[in-house]
């Protein structure tokens, strides 16, 4: 087996802004990169491969990063949040194997997902894998808060896949649906990071509720924002069409708006009984993007934000507050 890269150039990856973002968590984030990748040590051959497959992968390692974050306001033991960070990347990681598994979608970022790599049968039982590894990391937290809280997170990770599976092509849906779901599906990881991290870093109860606050409205942001994507994204960046979404049934929140603006009008009525036909497709795009919903669906995730920056007023001024407060400027402005 190869050996990994150096634990130094593990976070080498980073884009020069979001590296100065997580400097105040950097030690801490590179003994989370050491963690996944050592799972890739496993005595089971079979298993070997699809662990250095994903662990390899990188990423912005966005919901690990909260957690320590979440941490640094008092004086800890470091070694619990690193665990839990190391969990919450887990638990992503499990539920993009799923989520792609269940989507048919052969890349992810650019990259063959595993269900492409191996066969669907492999990435279900793989995703399950790692989802039961990740328990395993808070397990060792000891810290009963947290171990429930991780808990009810499988529970509305797996919620929100569902809802998102029954509700498919169904036009009639509201947005207080839209939001229960892509709460349970992104926000509700978000909130378990910040929450456990603050949890695991003797924080006072008033802060791990300011905390868990500030995980919720930057999870909302971020997956509204994700939803954007699916509108002006590149196509090469994105690992899939535009309008993919659309295409497969799920109602986002631009949708969504054409829908409360044009109640009489079946344009996506129309798609979804016939979701394979290209001209239909473009002219749901087209309306969408000449008329305000974009802007409008960028001021939800801009509100979003500043819900998450006012949650942060009751901590005190340090390092992390201000990489807390950096973060949700860079889900605001991103559009990869």
């Amino acid at each position: 087996m190869a050996a990994g890269p150096p634990a130094n150039n593990m976070l080498h990856g980073l884009d020069q802004h979001t590296a100065s973002i997580y400097a105040p968590v950097q030690e801490g984030l590179v003994k989370v990169e050491e963690k996944l990748r050592s799972l890739a040590q496993t005595e089971i051959s079979h298993v070997q491969p699809l662990l250095q497959y994903v662990t390899a992968a990188g990423g912005k390692r966005v919901r690990p990063a909260i957690t320590l974050l979440a941490a640094q306001f008092h004086p800890h033991d470091p070694a619990r949040p690193v665990l839990m960070a190391s969990a919450v990347e887990l638990l992503h990681l499990a539920t993009l194997i799923h989520d792609d598994t269940v989507d048919n979608s052969p890349l992810r970022r650019g990259r063959a997902t595993v269900s492409d790599s191996w066969n669907p049968h492999v990435a279900v039982l793989f995703g399950d894998y790692v989802f039961a590894t990740s328990a395993t990391f808070v397990c060792d937290t000891q810290n009963i808060r947290v171990i429930r809280r991780f808990s009810e997170t499988i529970m509305e990770l797996a919620s929100g896949q569902l809802m998102e599976y029954f509700t498919a092509f169904d036009a009639a849906q509201a947005r207080d649906l839209y939001n229960d779901r892509i709460y349970r599906k992104t926000a509700s990881l978000f909130c378990t990071a910040s929450e456990s991290g603050a949890v695991l870093g003797e924080a006072t109860e008033p802060e791990v509720q300011a905390l868990r606050d500030y995980g919720y409205n930057l999870g909302m942001a971020f997956q509204v924002g994700d939803d954007l994507l699916d509108f002006q994204g590149d196509p090469s960046d994105l690992g899939k069409p535009v309008g993919s979404d659309l295409l497969n049934g799920v109602l986002t929140l631009p949708t969504i708006m054409l829908l409360e603006r044009y109640p009489n009008d079946d344009l996506v009525p129309a798609l979804f009984k016939d979701s394979t036909n290209e001209t239909k497709l473009q002219k749901v795009l087209e309306v969408i993007n000449n008329s305000t919903i974009l802007p409008d669906s960028e001021r939800v995730v801009q509100d979003y934000c500043d819900k998450a920056r006012q949650s942060l007023q009751v901590l005190p001024d340090c390092d992390a507050k201000r990489s807390l407060l950096d973060l949700t400027d860079y889900v605001t402005a991103r559009r990869r």
